[in-house]
């Protein structure tokens, strides 16, 4: 019988809590024990984590899920133990997580959209792994995964259609970027809007997912990119990356300034923040024809207004983008190669290296929107 594995791990215990964080301490770091890998699923030690917008949505209380639940789906590590019926990993490959699990047997992963797996949804959903199994145990009782990653520990168990596998000379902290921020970023620029060379791109909240956008939509070769956020620190890094204007979102002279700029709107926006009002500035910003893409996640009860007459008249696009509508085994190596070669330079996106024990303090920062990406290093 295999060795079941004790490790540190940031446990959410209570949605919703005041700010700030560290005071009232909705994340606690607690010891865990792992149950060994089933069929199909592999132990991971994990190298890196990233604190995203989405794992922060989760402590607020804007995404309910079940709790107890080790948090954590953007992150990278070392595979230490096979489960049985693994046939494309072994023990020391580098991996990165993916937060959506493809099944590959549903009908939207056999159309190629594995973002859209129908298990792996449930299984999110559930707390549990694609198996619909959980592994992690607290005091001897079973608690829930996020996303079937749970990456905010020492070590997880993962399903292995959780995971892909990278070149051993990328470091970790970088790889782990690749799971979320880049794939979702990027990946709304190359899938979802599919943009064309010489297009005007608007990106609306300046986070890793939207930093993402806009080096992708440079890569793709767009003609003029614009970064719009509230805050001027943004801004600074959007000009940086690349972006050819920047405006802060709470202008009030934004709408008349942009158009001026790119002579009647763009062709594309990419609201990254999950916010209504966000997302109605990135559709009031599209010329005739232009096409807004949303890859932010708003709480549920929330709604955005647009006017219909304007939506149909001028012909224009709202897409919905989750995972970047990526094929992770296909994109994440190609988004590497991009970075590799210069062309998206995601390693930019890093703020800050942090502890398990500083996640609390991390997600205050990442509320007040003073960081775009902390990386929790375990090495």
């Amino acid at each position: 019988m295999e060795k079941k594995i004790k490790c540190r791990a940031a446990i959410l215990f209570d949605m919703g809590l005041s700010r700030p964080f560290a005071t009232s301490k909705p994340v606690r770091v607690e010891e865990i024990e792992l149950d060994p890998p089933g069929f199909g699923e592999v132990l991971v030690k994990v190298s890196a984590a990233g604190l995203c917008h989405s794992d922060l949505s989760v402590v607020n209380g804007n995404r309910p899920r079940a709790m107890p639940m080790v948090l954590g789906h953007e992150g990278s590590g070392i595979i230490e133990t096979l489960g049985n019926g693994v046939e494309n990993f072994k023990v020391g490959d580098h991996v990165v997580f993916v937060f959506v699990p493809s099944c590959g047997n549903c009908i939207p992963c056999k159309e190629g959209r594995p973002a859209l797996c129908e298990p792996g949804l449930a299984a999110g959903g559930a707390g549990t792994l694609l198996s619909g199994e959980k592994r992690i145990r607290l005091n001897g009782d079973l608690i829930n995964h996020q996303v079937g990653v749970s990456c905010f520990a020492e070590y997880t168990v993962v399903s292995c259609k959780s995971l892909v596998k990278v070149e051993k000379n990328l470091p970790l902290d970088e790889a782990a970027l690749f799971g979320c921020a880049v794939i979702t970023g990027a990946g709304a620029v190359f899938n979802t809007a599919n943009i064309r060379v010489g297009s005007t791109v608007a990106v609306v909240g300046l986070g890793g997912t939207g930093l993402s956008a806009l080096m992708g939509a440079k890569a793709a070769g767009a003609s003029k990119i614009i970064g719009i956020d509230l805050l001027k620190e943004k801004l600074d890094i959007a000009k940086q990356l690349g972006a050819d204007e920047v405006y802060q979102a709470d202008d009030p002279n934004i709408l008349e300034n942009l158009q001026k700029f790119t002579k009647g709107g763009v062709n594309y926006s990419f609201e990254c923040v999950g916010s209504e009002k966000a997302m109605e500035l990135a559709y009031k910003i599209l010329k005739r024809g232009g096409t807004a893409v949303s890859s932010g996640l708003s709480h549920p009860d929330k709604n955005f207004s647009i006017q219909h007459v304007d939506l149909v008249a001028g012909e224009k696009v709202i897409k919905g983008s989750f995972l970047g509508s990526c094929v992770p085994d296909r994109d994440i190596p190609a988004y590497i190669e991009l970075y590799k070669s210069g062309r998206l330079p995601v390693d930019r996106l890093m703020s800050d290296h942090i502890s398990l024990d500083e996640v609390n303090e991390g997600f205050d920062k990442l509320s007040d929107g003073s960081t775009v990406r902390q990386i929790i290093s375990f090495n």
